[in-house]
């Protein structure tokens, strides 16, 4: 069922004249038609550029910092471009503060199902992010009929963003970083984009917050910043996790920290390897599946929704957005997922504290 909404958030043309919205000019607007979508609730604004390629001539960052502060598209945490790239497809991922990040666990499933439906044929491809490739698969329901889709990553343990790692060191895990917790022990990984996650009784939330911002004062320790991750578990192979994300502070979940999460449990031991770990976030729920070959090689699977809520159209002049509207809400979809993370929220509501 189609429901249009027209929301005129400021909808006037730069001659102050409001116009009918079959007769945009082109000539001075862009039309930009969006999706919003989430991956356990994390949420996003996305945008086709293979559709429309002329996008891409845009400023993507100034467009993302636009499409995140719109009423219409809140909450959003970060804005997905489906571009080309060579044979395959792409994600490139904007945060709310116009940084581009070089992976998104939760965005790449989002991206995945909108190439899959409109592109690609199979149910195995690869997308690349940033500079990596990622062998995506769709996947039986993680609930329900909900869209479902797995991202493999190989995970790095020593990265240029580690500024707290000693020379010639292969591996930091659970080990402190005096200098900006000395009490919490930290593994840092990298799926693509870096992180630290510490595992904890509890999950205090404000504690969170402070790493993050305290992140922001350390560069010589984190020289372009980093996620942090807290994590606790709550029953055989299932965690929860929570995360101050890199240009987006605190949100719902985060893809890449909740694979980071389960990578380090089994590192750390608390999580057997090569079956899958349950992460609860306080969006929903994934499956993580880490893999460690004999020559230490690490990949893991995320696996969870990829969910659409609505499809809209603004338009863009180069600086601001107008005429924004939703064309078409998909109640189903928000309804399922509402029930699914209902049920997930009810399993362990004594996770995360303050």
């Amino acid at each position: 069922m189609s429901d249009e909404i027209f929301i005129p958030l400021k909808g006037l043309f730069p001659n102050g004249n409001r116009r009918p919205h079959n007769n945009f000019d082109n000539q001075q607007f862009m039309i930009i038609d969006t999706i919003k979508c989430h991956g356990s609730g994390n949420r996003f604004v996305m945008v086709d550029a293979v559709a429309r390629p002329d996008i891409l001539a845009a400023d993507l960052a100034a467009l993302a910092r636009a499409l995140c502060a719109e009423p219409a598209m809140r909450p959003c945490d970060g804005v997905l471009y489906v571009v080309p790239s060579g044979t395959t497809y792409a994600m490139r991922m904007f945060n709310p503060d116009g940084s581009e990040a070089e992976m998104c666990g939760n965005g790449i499933r989002c991206v995945a199902r909108l190439v899959r439906e409109r592109y690609i044929d199979s149910d195995s491809f690869t997308l690349a992010s940033g500079r990596g490739l990622y062998p995506i698969s769709r996947s039986n329901p993680i609930f329900g009929s909900m869209p479902t889709f797995g991202a493999e990553m190989a995970i790095a343990t020593r990265s240029d963003d580690f500024g707290f790692m000693a020379a010639g060191c292969d591996r930091f895990t659970a080990t402190a970083i005096a200098e900006f917790d000395p009490a919490l022990r930290f593994t840092a990984l990298s799926p693509g984009n870096p992180h630290i996650v510490a595992c904890v009784e509890a999950i205090d939330m404000q504690l969170l917050a402070d790493l993050g911002e305290r992140v922001k004062r350390l560069p010589h320790l984190f020289p372009r910043g980093i996620n942090v991750s807290l994590y606790t578990p709550v029953a055989d192979q299932a965690i929860f996790a929570a995360t101050y994300e890199r240009g987006a502070g605190i949100t719902y979940s985060c893809g890449t920290a909740m694979t980071s999460c389960s990578t380090a449990a089994v590192l750390t031991g608390l999580c057997r390897p090569d079956t899958d770990i349950e992460v609860y976030n306080r969006g929903g729920m994934v499956r993580c599946r880490c893999h460690v070959a004999d020559d230490g090689a690490i990949a893991t699977r995320l696996t969870g929704n990829a969910t659409y809520e609505w499809t809209g159209r603004t338009m863009w002049d180069g600086s601001s957005l107008a005429d924004t509207r939703i064309t078409a809400t998909m109640h189903g979809e928000i309804a399922e997922y509402e029930q699914f993370a209902r049920a997930t929220a009810a399993k362990y509501p004594n996770a995360t504290c303050r």
